[in-house]
């Protein structure tokens, strides 16, 4: 079934991303979802991959050209490699690799839980990894790009979300260090960069008490949550450069200048608030966030 939702940009002008196949994880919801069907409004072929196969074949049957999809957890290499075969011999090649797949948790880390903790992780870090290691054979071939989904986290250290941050400014290192690699090859590598966007993943951590308060006192504009579409088209706009950087929100790209100076700053400030909110702390959740956390804490295969 074909979608509606053409995407910005492309009335009147033939599709830049039109016979190429584009690989989205995380593809049932949010930003991956939306991604998908983005980059399928220019032309391109989908390959969606995720943990909830119902969702992921309503995806599917919203876009706007061919699609498969397919469950993996992308901390599952073997799985991943299975699936990476499997969109090759389908589609015949794979042009763009997304690993946007990811899970977040809050809280002090000294309460937390390691089961949790870890798993953000191996699904934010690792299955980042996974995925490059599993389409970069053809993303060889095909001269292709790898986008990893990275995060304002990467940027910037940030108390009650340790796990997020550590993989976060993980997957930038790794990407930066994998473009180093294959560029020479003909392969780009981009690092794209989110704010708080309005994703399940978002909405979710907002319903624990302290978590929304400490983030509505972050300063302007690091405080707001920003609709979803506008961040999208950024990223593909960033696939469809072969960017080294993309920003989902304008003022991402000044903080690059400002990193030198936020640990001090954000330490400074943490102090105080953490001294705030430390009777109210014992009350914030430990599990992973969102309807995204929930599925995978759920539809992960059993001894994930």
């Amino acid at each position: 079934m074909k979608g509606t939702d053409s995407g910005a940009g492309t009335a009147g002008r033939r599709p830049v991303l039109e016979g190429r196949v584009a690989v989205v994880t995380g593809a049932a919801r949010g930003v991956g979802e939306l991604l998908a069907r983005k980059l399928s409004a220019r032309g391109a072929t989908v390959a969606l991959v995720g943990l909830e196969e119902d969702r992921l074949k309503l995806v599917g049957e919203r876009l706007h050209g061919p699609y498969g999809h397919w469950y993996a957890d992308v901390t599952d290499h073997a799985a991943l490699g299975r699936v990476a075969h499997e969109v090759a011999g389908r589609f015949g090649r794979v042009d763009i690799a997304v690993a946007n797949a990811g899970v977040a948790t809050g809280g002090p880390f000294a309460g937390s839980d390691p089961d949790t903790w870890r798993r953000v992780i191996e699904v934010n870090l690792v299955g980042g990894a996974n995925t490059a290691r599993a389409f970069l054979p053809a993303l060889l071939e095909s001269r292709g790009y790898f986008l990893q989904v990275a995060s304002l986290a990467a940027l910037t250290p940030a108390p009650m979300m340790t796990a997020y941050c550590a993989s976060k400014s993980g997957v930038e290192a790794f990407a930066h260090g994998l473009r180093c690699e294959v560029g020479h090859r003909g392969v780009g590598v981009g690092v794209g960069y989110l704010s708080w966007t309005d994703t399940d993943m978002v909405r979710g951590a907002d319903r624990d008490e302290v978590m929304r308060e400490l983030r509505q006192r972050l300063p302007w504009p690091s405080n707001r949550t920003y609709p979803l579409g506008p961040a999208v088209d950024r990223l593909v706009a960033g696939i469809e450069r072969r960017a080294p950087h993309v920003y989902g929100q304008w003022w991402l790209r000044g903080m690059q200048g400002a990193r030198p100076y936020l640990p001090g700053l954000i330490a400074t400030v943490g102090r105080r608030e953490m001294r705030r909110f430390e009777p109210r702390l014992a009350r914030v959740g430990r599990g992973l966030v969102g309807a995204g956390g929930q599925a995978d804490e759920t539809g992960r295969p059993s001894g994930g």
